[in-house]
């Protein structure tokens, strides 16, 4: 399998981020982490090992970017806006840096690509897709917590109204971006299994449906746990009907 590994200075988050890139060809699927974890997470966990088949018969390329939880909703040293205000930038560095690399490295103009994430990386997969659906057209949230209003100590502004999904969707109105999203494959994944949690699937997937946006909630039952073996599973069956 081929792998990559490029890194640049994010004017918007200030600091060095890299992507790693697992693959030759196929339509490109940005993996975002846990709220621990970095680039490399999805390889160190053994989720790249168990899509290898896939990847290097081209069904999917793989982008494993690294997330800036710690310095943005998970930093209570930090103001509530302030957490709010980097959740932003993030949103602007994955639309306007990542988003470009993946179409230049896939040497494609005008190149739409799919998320995924697990645990928190679900919010920001999902995020991603709610907030640009001109370049994200599928999205899968595994085990995802899609309220992020336990990280701002009740305090509230504009830019976390825009990065918290239960909120800005909620709220939607407008007719050709509803359709828009309608026309993206969304999956909302979760379960009964260890460690799961399915009300917050379930209470997006509400939102969703009041909004008439179309979108899949897959229960797996048992075999949706909160944790690697069971994404890991996941991940193959989604991957393998790509």
């Amino acid at each position: 399998m081929r792998t990559d590994y490029q890194h640049w200075y994010s004017p918007r988050l200030q600091r060095d981020l890299g992507i790693a890139v697992f693959g030759h060809w196929g339509p490109p699927l940005l993996a975002f982490p846990t709220s621990g974890g970095n680039e490399w997470e999805h390889h160190d966990q053994g989720m790249v090992a168990a899509l290898t088949d896939l990847i290097d018969a081209g069904r999917v390329k793989l982008f494993c970017v690294n997330s800036v939880h710690l310095e943005s909703f998970a930093n209570r040293g930090a103001h509530p806006f302030h957490r709010s205000w980097v959740q932003t930038q993030y949103d602007e560095y994955i639309r306007w840096e990542v988003v470009p690399f993946i179409r230049d490295h896939c040497r494609t103009d005008g190149l739409t690509i799919a998320t995924m994430g697990a645990s928190l990386g679900a919010y920001h997969a999902v995020n991603t897709l709610f907030k640009h659906p001109d370049v994200v057209k599928g999205c899968y949230g595994l085990s995802g917590v899609y309220d992020m209003a336990r990280f701002m100590d009740g305090m509230y502004d504009t830019s976390f109204y825009f990065n918290n999904p239960l909120d800005y969707l909620s709220n939607l109105t407008d007719a050709s971006y509803l359709e828009q999203l309608s026309s993206c494959e969304i999956r909302l994944v979760t379960g009964c299994g260890p460690w799961e949690d399915s009300r917050h699937s379930y209470e997006l997937s509400r939102v969703l449906s009041s909004r008439g946006i179309h979108h899949h909630l897959d229960d797996w039952g048992p075999q949706g746990g909160h944790d690697w073996p069971y994404w890991k599973a996941q991940m193959r069956e989604y991957i393998g009907r790509m």
